[in-house]
């Protein structure tokens, strides 16, 4: 059993380890849901007491039903509640009176539905807050415990699934039953198997804190509509791969608007930015799947296999062209083929057929039988440039599938290393294919999918064996400086910082600036320029005007006082013309850097994970392209260098076609320090800096336009 000590507010053990169990609005009736959970708890042998309580009922399957749960006279440890939602509020009052400290509420009928189940989900969490009691749901499937200990199957189901390492926690009830479907055909196990609902009262989080210290789960799997708690989230997970070496796969919905929208009115769920969502779980190890075939491919690989310490794979096939298919998916997928060792090379020419290919991928020839198949994936397994294994087959006339699948096992178990199977097509290597899933050997029915599994796996020893980021510390720091002006803004009613003010703040977090001062009149504009040094650009400020080119109030490269002065008088015209009411608070006039690479840097507070910074070439590449990167704050030297190179124009900033590569540095720098500003001022909403200009490597960067949104 886990230990779950460090979250005594959420009662998990009593949910998954009950020594007593009622059912709540149970009936006689086979084939509803009330009375197949019941029955469920029964014939698959649950380890304690199960009480039937029905108020019209006298026994339920041949056992004494209670009128009301007060009646039972011993304790009961967990209450399934299946009456209408309209009553379950009364149900779970009796619980506290009970003494009952967990739940599992299967009953729809509440937020998923609109206000009133609003009022009603509102009702029951008060009703378990003043009783101190935990409860799965509601509007789910139930739980599932395959331990021999427990036998749980509080479910309506329709089969218990066999015992494995898996756990399985999913927003979506009717999900549920397909994967158990799903997972029964392909002989995968679950330790734990969770529909959780609403999360009402127990989220995913706390689902993922117990199984971290669940000794019969080795992976986790999530199916999420919403996430309510993007930090939590992250952070568990983190703790969860770092900690315990445990993966931690999910499948986010709601990719796309359309998506988004239909989670929306499923679970009442609010969807955050789909590319956010990305970031923030390749941030903390979690590898995202986009399909329910997909997640289980990358569970089998993590949960049977051990996990591959390199990307080198070697690929063996009975025939050319799928071995040359798993070529090219191997190298989409980033990882390489491996170079054999001179006595693995000796060891093929000396078994193989004259007629194989005994160069990576190894092709043992159409007629290859199991000795052969033993030779060729033994030999590479033995290699110490090998870090995985491949193994793909095609039914021919002369192909002994069974044998071949059987020396697949046995060959593969002999290895600390990971082997993953394709035996290619249906009806004539099902036998092949279920010998080799009954021995826990990963298999895939198309070789694409097997090097997706083996990048996945990767993925998360990459993330699992990093050390934690520890974040910069930045002296001189004047926090104070920032707040007073966004507090003044807020008093004045304004939700816009214009440039002048949203400079103060970031110098004030040490980003850096050009030389800039404000404007007045015509003659100050020409001391001041004459003062920051030619060139310079002058751009209107005003609280009315956001985007200052919109009506040409910004002019460029001004190269002496006369000329500052007229463009002073230009631009208070063009701003009379374009937007005549709009209050002008003078003309900023700024150092202009006429060489260097335009970036973009921002931030956006997304509903579910907070603070998130941006970073993107500036310019037609964030227009355009949206070629960006982000990461959720806070954002260390590791994760700013990351979010630099993972754009696909970091050549660009690196030095491509001869160009000197940039200040990358100096733009790691600024991601940190403005990360640490979001972190700091939650009252900024959005802030951009479009664009920071980075100079030649050890030149520095320079923000040279910046807006701020309360």
């Amino acid at each position: 059993m886990a230990d779950n000590t460090a979250f005594p507010q959420v009662d998990l053990e009593h949910v998954f380890y009950p020594k007593s169990v009622a059912v709540l609005g149970t009936n006689r009736v086979a084939g509803t849901v009330p009375h197949d959970i019941f029955a469920n708890i029964l014939k698959d042998n649950f380890q304690g007491i199960v009480y039937p309580v029905s108020p019209k009922e006298r026994s339920v399957a041949g056992v004494r039903a209670y009128k009301y749960v007060v009646d039972i006279p011993d304790p009961v440890d967990l209450a399934i509640l299946v009456f209408p939602s309209t009553v379950c509020n009364l149900a779970l009052e009796q619980c506290g009176q009970k003494g009952v400290k967990s739940a599992i509420i299967i009953s729809a009928g509440f937020r998923e539905i609109g206000p009133a189940g609003v009022k009603r989900e509102e009702e029951i969490k008060e009703i378990a807050k003043k009783y101190n009691i935990s409860f799965i749901g509601p509007n789910c499937l139930g739980v599932i415990n395959t331990d021999p200990l427990s036998r749980l199957n509080a479910s309506f189901a329709r089969k218990m699934p066999q015992e494995g390492s898996i756990a399985f926690l999913s927003q979506s009830g009717a999900l549920c039953t397909a994967v158990l479907d799903y997972a029964q055909a392909k002989h995968i196990g679950f330790s734990k198997f969770v529909s959780f609902g609403n999360k009402a009262s127990i989220s995913e989080i706390d689902l993922m804190r117990y199984l971290k210290n669940d000794p019969k789960t080795k992976v986790i799997l999530i199916y999420l509509e919403e996430i309510t708690d993007g930090a939590g989230l992250m952070n568990t997970a983190r703790e969860i791969i770092t900690e315990t070496g445990k993966p931690v796969l999910i499948l986010k919905s709601g990719r796309t608007r359309e998506g988004a929208a239909a989670a929306a009115s499923h679970t009442g769920s609010l969807a955050g930015s789909d590319e956010v969502c990305d970031a923030a779980f390749k941030q903390a190890g979690i590898i995202r799947c986009t399909t329910i075939e997909e997640m289980f491919n990358s569970a089998i690989a993590l949960a049977y296999q051990p996990v591959p310490q390199g990307k080198r794979v070697a690929i063996i096939t009975n025939a050319g062209g799928p071995g040359v298919l798993a070529t090219d998916a191997t190298i989409a997928q980033h990882l390489e083929l491996a170079k054999f060792s001179a006595e693995t090379t000796e060891i093929y020419k000396k078994t193989l057929p004259a007629t194989a290919n005994i160069k990576n991928p190894v092709d043992v020839i159409g007629d290859a039988r199991a000795d052969r198949y033993r030779v060729a994936l033994g030999s590479a397994l033995a290699d110490p440039g090998v870090d995985g294994v491949f193994v793909i087959l095609t039914p021919q006339s002369m192909t002994d599938i069974e044998n071949i699948a059987r020396e697949v096992c046995a060959t593969i178990g002999k290895y600390n290393k990971p082997g993953y199977a394709s035996f290619m097509g249906e009806q004539d290597v099902a036998v092949g294919i279920n010998i080799l899933q009954q021995q826990s050997i990963p298999h895939y029915i198309l070789p694409e999918s097997m090097c997706r599994a083996y990048a996945s796996a990767l993925f998360f020893r990459e993330h699992r064996d990093q050390t934690v980021e520890q974040q910069t510390e930045f002296s001189g720091i004047d926090k104070p400086k920032a707040v007073k002006v966004i507090q003044d803004a807020l008093a004045a009613g304004r939700k816009y910082l214009p440039e002048e003010e949203s400079d103060i703040v970031l110098n004030a977090f040490g980003l850096p600036m050009l030389p800039s001062g404000l404007a007045h009149s015509s003659d100050e504009a020409r001391k001041m320029a004459e003062d920051i040094g030619f060139p310079v650009v002058m751009k209107v400020v005003s609280d009315d005007i956001i985007h200052k080119f919109d009506v040409k109030g910004v002019l460029l490269d001004i190269r002496s006082a006369e000329a500052a002065g007229d463009a002073y008088d230009t631009i208070l015209r063009n701003i009379a013309a374009a937007k005549p009411d709009a209050k002008i608070k003078g003309i900023l006039i700024q150092k202009m850097v006429t060489r260097g690479e335009e970036v973009i840097l921002g931030v956006k507070r997304d509903p579910s994970f907070g603070a998130v910074i941006m970073f993107g070439l500036g310019g037609l590449f964030v227009e355009v392209f949206k070629d960006v990167s982000f990461r959720v704050a806070p954002v260390g030297p590791r994760a700013a260098g990351g979010m630099i190179r993972e754009i696909r124009a970091y050549s660009m900033l690196a030095g491509a076609r001869g160009k000197k590569p940039r200040d990358i540095k100096s733009v790691e720098e600024a991601i940190q320090r403005l990360s640490l500003l979001a972190l700091e001022l939650p009252e900024i909403k959005e802030l951009d800096i479009n664009p920071l200009i980075v100079n030649d490597e050890g030149s520095g960067c320079y923000v040279a336009d910046a807006r701020i949104m309360l």
